[in-house]
């Protein structure tokens, strides 16, 4: 793209929550049931089939707006946002317009030029709408599937203030990871549970008017929303450079070609003809519901980070990856308090813990050793009662087995050996064994020492504790 184009961004992210059931009525939010068999009269849009707000959404809400320093509006208002779609039975979503339950929050995101604030313009809870799928069989036909119609979302709209594809996709990233710490969503972009609507715009550098803006719907990838944002600067230049004028307008990113294509023209809030919906009476959330979800927060990832720097001495990129994720973030805290060395711990953790997670395919939450059972490991390491190495034996023996260290170190004679004397006989006998290469220690050959530091931790099938054999072993090769 030219040099002379500055580049906007606001974003709408749609948050499915994590609620048993749906927004307006109560059936299930499974995912993956039967086509239309999650459906009700209510959330099929049937005559006369009244809505009844779930408090849990309402709650979610309260969570996500403090999250991401919001005001709380104590009374908001659901509106009727009307347009025709078939998988919108009703032919309107319940959504908010004119007072959202969160309002005016923001975010911090790391850039390349160092901190940045994305502000947060609403929060608001709305109604999914069902699912339409194409090429099922039937040709010049689609099928409609409404398990999804009613179901829970927050949509979470930026302020214009991104200026790059990067920006945005750590503000997503960031956004992603509070829902997800906040266990209000499950974050799974595959299943559109975390999606996202990009506004892009370009505008001379220096013009403080806003660009005309296209607007990418529905994409839940990031790396595809950066490869659609990224598309779409380049077009909207180009449409520029030749003397064009940009349409407003609303397009779908193709992923396999990598190319947008024009959906409709974009609407504006009165072609919704927005209304407040006479169903429903108004959300009033009192200070003290507010001051009960506040105190209910989880430590949220910044907080973790800095606390993991300042009170474990861990370093930043330790308490980045450990932090990553709530799940694994509590696992490794309970191990410090536990075992006490918070770089130990980290090592573990993001070392073998991780590496056993990724070879089983499974959670944090479900790993067969417990934050317990790895402090006692770390512990029989700290006490001599097993070398490093050797605790890698003992970690993936507890990994299978479920067992405590302790019983897999006795089961399996996996004490290290620390006295001296049989040590000294483990030496003596590797000596005479090789004066060749004893004879070129003495000359000067020092590397050849590690050749008998491995022939004594070989002979002792690595239970040898070794500082004892390097400590015994210069002596004896300098003849002492």
């Amino acid at each position: 793209m030219s040099s002379k184009y500055e580049v906007v961004i606001g974003l709408e992210v749609h948050v499915q929550l994590t609620t048993a059931t749906k927004i307006f009525c109560g059936c299930s939010t499974a995912f993956g049931a039967p086509p239309n068999s999650q459906t009700c009269p209510v959330c099929l849009g049937m005559p006369g089939a009244l809505p009844v707000l779930n408090r849990k959404v309402v709650e979610y809400a309260i969570h996500a707006g403090l999250a991401t320093n919001c005001a709380i509006t104590e009374r908001s208002i659901f509106a009727r946002k009307n347009y025709f779609y078939p998988d919108l039975p009703k032919g309107y979503q319940i959504s908010q317009f004119e007072l959202p339950i969160c309002q005016h929050g923001w975010l911090d995101i790391v850039t390349g030029e160092g901190e940045k604030r994305i502000g947060i313009t609403r929060i608001h809870m709305e109604e999914d709408a069902g699912k339409l799928l194409h090429g099922e069989g039937m040709e010049n036909a689609s099928l409609v599937d409404l398990n999804r119609a009613c179901t829970p979302l927050l949509e979470i709209v930026s302020e214009p203030d991104m200026r790059s594809s990067d920006e945005a996709i750590a503000y997503l990233k960031k956004l992603h990871q509070i829902v997800m710490y906040l266990g209000i969503c499950d974050g799974n972009l595959e299943e559109g549970s975390f999606r996202c609507d990009a506004n892009v715009s370009i505008r001379p550098w220096g013009q403080k008017e806003l660009g005309t803006r296209a607007e990418l719907k529905n994409i839940n990838s990031f790396r595809f929303i950066k490869q659609a944002i990224d598309y779409e600067v380049e077009r909207q230049a180009e449409i520029l450079d030749d003397g064009g004028k940009v349409v407003q307008e609303t397009r779908l990113f193709d992923a396999a070609t990598g190319v947008s294509r024009s959906m409709r023209g974009k609407e504006e809030a009165h072609d919704y003809r927005y209304f407040p919906d006479p169903d429903l009476v108004p959300v009033v959330v009192s200070g003290a519901w507010i001051a009960e979800v506040r105190a209910a927060l989880p430590e949220l990832p910044g907080a973790r980070i800095e606390r993991f720097v300042q009170d474990y001495g861990i370093p930043l990129y330790d308490a980045e990856v450990l932090s990553a994720e709530r799940g694994l973030g509590d696992y490794y805290d309970a191990c410090v308090r536990l075992h006490g060395n918070g770089k130990a711990c980290s090592n573990w953790v993001m070392g073998e813990v991780i590496r056993a997670l990724n070879a089983d395919g499974i959670a944090i939450e479900a790993a067969p050793v417990t934050p317990a059972m790895l402090a006692g490991m770390l512990s029989r390491i700290d006490d001599g009662t097993i070398s490093g190495k050797i605790a890698k034996t003992v970690f993936d023996a507890m990994w299978k087995s479920g067992k405590e260290a302790d019983v897999l170190i006795e089961e399996q004679g996996l004490k290290q050996v620390t006295d001296s004397g049989a040590i000294e006989t483990i030496i003596d006998t590797i000596i005479a064994a090789n004066m060749g290469q004893v004879e070129e220690y003495r000359a000067g050959k020092e590397k050849v020492f590690g050749f008998f530091v491995g022939q004594v931790m070989k002979a002792s099938k690595g239970k040898a504790n070794p500082a004892a054999v390097n400590e015994l072993l210069k002596k004896k090769l300098a003849g002492e």
